[in-house]
């Protein structure tokens, strides 16, 4: 068994939650991994890799997310979302269509953030949310993200509560999070994460993602699968010429087009993906680093 399963994830559980449900429904040697971590509260796409798919982890592991966030504006949470503890800003505030889409665009291109104190960077050996727990706060040092887009979708009331809901475009690494918090400081309100939907990651997208329930309910879970190169195109693809395949199966090159030195390329045998290969120009030759003959 080799390919993509393409989770939406339900609220509630963690990302290694849905590992530990799909393993019931694969062999038991099977590996098994996921892309991209989605917190307890978040739902959406949650790309899990089963068999050979499980190596080309690290070359989709770089790709864009898109995100629905919907956001509570006066209050401020120690986890930076509804989960944590509330801190009240404002008891009711009016929010400016514009003034809010002006700061928005404030937080587009490449922007800093620090990490949360509720998260799984490490920290001398330990996770950052294992320290919080403890109620120790330590420096953290600011990490560059890219946001490419911030749409503002929705702004409601109801009684002295305000929500916005926006669309989100970024890099990976990005907490959706720590922007919320961060947007309402800049608006001077507060704000705080109250639900938050992964639309996209990559090529995996929300509106081809299959419950979770289906999958481990299913009787046959092989037709979910998605090949094991759909995360992988927009990567490079060489075809093998004839006798190719058997110097690339014992892990030789051969000769390549002109590509750039060091880019990844896919290496197929017909329909059938042979290798990913990075490409020595200097040599001009295509090294094979991942063979799946």
């Amino acid at each position: 068994m080799q390919g993509f399963f393409n989770i939406n994830k339900p609220q509630g559980l963690t990302s290694f939650d849905v590992i530990r449900r799909i393993k019931k429904q694969i062999p038991r040697k099977c590996k098994i991994g996921h892309l991209g971590t989605l917190d307890p509260m978040a739902t959406g796409v949650l790309p899990v890799a089963v068999g050979n798919a499980t190596r080309v982890i690290e070359y989709a592991a770089g790709v864009n997310k898109e995100y629905i966030a919907a956001f509570i504006l006066g209050g401020v949470s120690d986890t930076q979302d509804a989960t944590g503890q509330i801190t009240i800003q404002q008891e009711e505030v009016i929010a400016d269509t514009d003034e809010v889409t002006g700061v928005l665009q404030q937080f587009t291109g490449r922007i800093e953030q620090i990490p949360p104190m509720y998260s799984a960077v490490h920290h001398q050996g330990r996770r950052l949310y294992e320290l919080a727990r403890q109620g120790v706060e330590v420096v953290r040092e600011p990490r560059e993200v890219t946001i490419e887009a911030i749409e503002l979708l929705e702004i409601s009331s109801a009684g002295k509560t305000t929500q916005v809901v926006i669309k989100v475009s970024c890099s990976p690494g990005t907490y959706i999070r720590t922007l919320v918090h961060d947007i309402g400081m800049r608006l001077g309100t507060g704000a705080y994460l109250n639900s938050l939907v992964r639309t996209r990651s990559g090529n995996f997208v929300l509106e081809q993602a299959v419950m979770l329930d289906e999958i481990v309910t299913a009787q046959d879970v092989n037709r979910y699968l998605l090949p094991i190169d759909h995360p992988l195109e927009n990567m490079a693809v060489q075809e093998l010429e004839a006798g190719q395949a058997l110097v690339v199966r014992q892990g030789r090159g051969i000769k390549g087009s002109s590509f750039l030195d060091q880019q990844r390329v896919r290496l197929y045998d017909g329909q059938q993906l042979a290798a990913i290969a990075f490409y020595d120009a200097a040599a001009g030759i295509l090294r094979p680093e991942k063979v799946f003959l």
